[in-house]
C-alpha cells in the first residue's frame, strides 16, 4: 500500500491545481495537522478513567496524549478549575499521516452501517471536524482491555481558505463523504 504523503504529491496535489486553476504549486491546499481530543465527563467520579483513556489515544495515534483541564469552575456540573477532565493529542507531519492512513483505510469501514461522513462537519474556513462513537473500531484496541465504550472528535485542520477548497483536498486524500 502506498504511503499517503506520497500520494498526495504524486496524485493528489496535481489534480487540485487543475481543479482549483491554481498558479503555483505554493496554493494548493494541504493537512497542517490532525487533532484527536477525548472528553470525559465521568472523569469527576473515577479518576482512573484519565489513565484509561491516555493509554488507548497514545495506542491509537502513537503519541502521549496531554491530559486537559478544567479551566473554570462550574458548579452545576460539580467541575472545579484544574481538574482533569480530558486527553488531547496533536499530529503533525509522519504521524499524521500515518493516523489519516488507519481512519481511512481500516477504522471507517469498521463503523457499523458506515454510508460515508457528512460534509457539515466542516468549519466555513476548510477545516474538516468528525466524531467517533466507540473507539474500538481502531485495530490497535484490544477489545477485551477496555473498560467502557468512549468516543472521541478528531478535528483535520488544513491550508485551505474555503470550504469548498478543504473539500476537495480531503475527497482526493480518500477521506470518505456522503454525496
Amino acid at each position: 500500500m502506498e504511503k499517503l504523503h506520497e500520494k498526495i504529491i504524486k496524485d493528489v496535489n496535481p489534480a487540485l491545481m487543475k481543479q482549483f486553476n491554481y498558479q503555483c504549486a505554493m496554493q494548493v491546499p494541504a493537512v497542517k495537522k490532525v487533532v484527536v481530543n477525548m472528553g470525559l465527563g465521568e472523569a469527576l467520579q473515577d479518576a482512573k478513567v484519565i489513565d484509561q483513556a491516555v493509554k488507548q489515544l497514545a495506542v491509537i495515534t502513537g503519541q502521549k496524549p496531554l491530559v486537559t483541564k478544567a479551566r473554570k469552575s462550574i458548579a452545576t456540573f460539580k467541575l472545579r478549575k484544574g481538574l482533569s477532565i480530558g486527553a488531547s493529542v496533536t499530529l503533525r507531519k509522519e504521524r499524521m499521516y500515518a493516523f489519516l492512513n488507519r481512519l481511512i483505510n481500516v477504522a471507517l469501514p469498521r463503523v457499523k452501517d458506515f454510508k460515508g461522513l457528512s460534509s457539515k462537519g466542516m468549519d466555513g474556513r476548510g477545516n474538516f471536524s468528525l466524531g467517533i462513537k466507540e473507539q474500538i473500531i481502531f485495530p490497535e484496541i484490544d477489545y477485551d482491555s477496555i473498560d467502557k465504550v468512549r468516543g472521541m472528535n478528531i478535528s483535520i485542520v488544513t491550508t485551505a481558505k474555503t470550504d469548498e477548497e478543504g473539500l476537495g483536498l480531503l475527497k482526493a486524500i480518500g477521506i470518505p463523504f456522503r454525496n
